[in-house]
């Protein structure tokens, strides 16, 4: 078997080709692409703060107007090698309005970078946002986090942190966090039509598959997922969250009824979906 059960490329591709169960996918990501350059038309933004030396490396921040309220970090997917952040600016409307600034971060995609690298970027975004979000009229004293897809798995990497240790920052620099769709266990895409593009080896399977680096401490965390997802999507995330609470941290399960990978996201554009009432918790609102 080349993972779990699987024993050939073709059934490892169905089930972790997101596509095979989105036959609107194309449409979806036609409307975040509208839908985003509208909201940074309509929103007052700070856009392209760099936070590292590469010019992939940037954060867009939209402040609600309260200096005081708390930050909400968006960290978008793409199999690590798909979208920018300007496709994703679509998540702040809603949650500006509702007294939360929002900041969405961009990141280099492979090949032109490993996933190692973009993992290593996530982090250096959240610290720089504990450190110069005030400037752009944000409190990442208040700070939570969500992630889509292969922002869920750079989210849970995120958890994983030695903040201390490698940052000098509080291990609580992050309240809360809620992984959508993610990818927790990178075992099979080796052997998935990823490969080429993410070139995934046996240490990368070992150090940066977020169920094999749970923490010791960290934030509550929900888990999302789409219950029109394929098997092995909804399997993984309550793989990674059995394995979270067994380390005896905090983690909530939310299975959303009608939802695949991509309409899942709606969720930030309505303010009765779990997905937003999720953000206002982690948040504190």
């Amino acid at each position: 078997m080349l993972y779990r059960e699987f024993s050939d490329q073709e059934s490892i591709d169905q089930q972790y080709n997101p596509l095979s169960t989105a036959s609107d996918a194309g449409d979806i990501i036609a409307g975040w692409e509208q839908k985003s350059a509208l909201a940074r038309k309509v929103l007052k933004g700070h856009l392209g703060l760099r936070f590292g030396p590469t010019v992939s490396e940037f954060l867009d921040i939209f402040p609600s107007g309260n200096a005081k309220a708390p930050l909400h970090l968006f960290i978008h997917g793409g199999y690590w090698r798909r979208f920018t952040a300007r496709d994703f600016s679509f998540v702040a409307p809603g949650l500006v309005e509702a007294g939360i600034s929002v900041a969405v971060m961009n990141y280099a995609l492979c090949p032109a970078v490993t996933v190692r690298e973009i993992v290593r970027q996530t982090r250096s975004a959240i610290f720089w946002l504990k450190e110069n979000a005030a400037k752009y009229g944000s409190d990442a004293t208040r700070l939570s986090i969500s992630g889509h897809s292969a922002g869920g798995h750079l989210l849970a990497m995120a958890l994983s942190t030695d903040w201390p240790r490698d940052y000098g920052i509080p291990q609580e620099c992050i309240g809360g966090a809620c992984a959508i769709s993610g990818i927790f266990d990178l075992a099979p895409l080796p052997y998935s039509y990823l490969q080429p593009k993410l070139q995934l080896f046996a240490d990368d399977v070992q150090h940066l598959s977020p169920i094999r680096r749970i923490p010791n401490q960290a934030p509550d965390l929900t888990v999302m997922v789409g219950d029109e997802e394929t098997d092995e999507f909804v399997r993984q995330s309550r793989d990674f969250l059995t394995t979270w609470q067994d380390k005896g941290l905090a983690g909530n399960w939310e299975l959303i009824p009608g939802a695949h990978h991509f309409n899942i996201l709606d969720g930030f554009e309505d303010s009765a979906s779990r997905l937003f009432k999720t953000v206002l918790d982690i948040t504190n609102i």
